[in-house]
C-alpha cells in the first residue's frame, strides 16, 4: 500500500488550496443561502431511497466505490449507493467514518479499500466522489490507474487553488491534514482513466470553476442545475452517473 510521506510547505496550511488573490471567484452568498436551504429541505430524506427511473441504463455488476464529501459519511449518502445497486452495480462505501478532510488516515483507509474491492471482485473499480471525496478519488486514480475503471467527481474542487465558503472550517481541521504540497502534487495531471466532472454553476460551497477539467481525450465536464450539498440526490446527476458507468472499461493512452 502506498503511503504518502507528508512534506513541510511554507506558509499556513491551506495556502496552496485556497486562492486569496481574488483570481478565483468565491461562491456568491446568495448561492450559499440557496445551498443551505436545499440541504435543510432534503435533510429528512437523507440516506433514504432515491427514485431510479426505469429508462436508465443498467450495469454489469462491476464495483463502484463512493467517497463522501467533507463532514459527510457512508450513512448520509446511503440512498445514492442503493440507487447504484438498483442499477446493477456493486456499490461500496469508503468505510472510514466521517470525512474530515485529506488526512493520512483517510488516504490509507481509502487506498486499502480500493485494493480490497479490486482483489475481491477481480475487476477494476469505478470511483465516485462528492465534493472533497472527488478530490481523493482523482488522487487515487492518479496513483493506482491499474485498479480504477473511471472517475466521476461531483462538485469536487480538484483544480487548485479553489475558493470556498467553508475555507475557515477546512483550516480549523488542517492540523490533521496532509501537507498542501502533497495534496496538490497528486492533482497536477489528469489520471489515465476516463473522467467525468459534474459541476453546479450556482454552487454555494466551492467555486464551480475549480470543479471542471481541462479539455482532453476521455474527459467530460457536465453542468447540472442544483445545489452542491444535495447533488447526489439530483435526478440529473443519477442519470449522468448511470450513463457513464454503463460505458466499456478502457485505459487512456499515456
Amino acid at each position: 500500500m502506498t503511503r504518502i510521506a507528508p512534506e513541510r510547505s511554507r506558509g499556513r496550511r491551506g495556502d496552496l488550496i485556497f486562492d486569496r488573490s481574488g483570481t478565483v471567484r468565491a461562491p456568491r452568498w446568495q448561492d450559499l443561502g440557496g445551498d443551505l436551504a436545499a440541504l435543510a429541505l432534503a435533510w429528512p430524506r437523507f440516506g433514504g431511497r432515491l427514485i431510479v427511473r426505469a429508462d436508465l441504463p443498467r450495469g454489469n455488476g462491476h464495483p463502484v466505490l463512493v467517497i463522501p464529501g467533507l463532514f459527510s459519511s457512508d450513512g448520509l449518502i446511503r440512498g445514492f449507493r442503493q440507487a447504484l445497486t438498483i442499477l446493477g452495480y456493486r456499490a461500496e462505501g469508503w468505510g472510514a467514518g466521517i470525512n474530515f478532510g485529506p488526512t493520512q488516515s483517510a488516504w490509507d483507509s481509502t487506498n486499502k479499500r480500493l485494493s480490497e474491492i479490486a482483489a475481491d471482485s477481480g475487476r477494476r473499480v469505478s470511483l465516485i466522489g462528492h465534493s472533497l471525496g472527488g478530490v481523493l478519488a482523482r488522487a487515487l486514480a492518479c496513483e493506482r490507474p491499474e485498479l480504477v475503471r473511471q472517475v466521476i467527481t461531483v462538485c469536487s474542487p480538484f483544480r487548485l487553488p479553489t475558493a470556498s465558503r467553508w475555507r475557515l472550517a477546512y483550516r480549523a481541521l488542517s492540523h490533521w491534514h496532509l501537507d498542501d504540497a502533497t495534496v496538490a502534487a497528486r492533482l497536477c495531471a489528469p489520471p489515465r482513466v476516463p473522467t467525468t466532472a459534474i459541476y453546479a454553476p450556482l454552487d454555494g460551497i466551492v467555486a464551480w470553476a475549480s470543479c471542471i477539467d481541462e479539455p482532453g481525450p476521455g474527459r467530460e465536464n457536465i453542468a447540472v442545475a442544483g445545489a452542491h450539498s444535495t447533488m447526489l440526490a439530483n435526478p440529473a446527476t443519477i442519470r449522468i452517473v448511470a450513463e457513464r458507468l454503463a460505458r466499456p472499461d478502457r485505459l487512456l493512452e499515456p
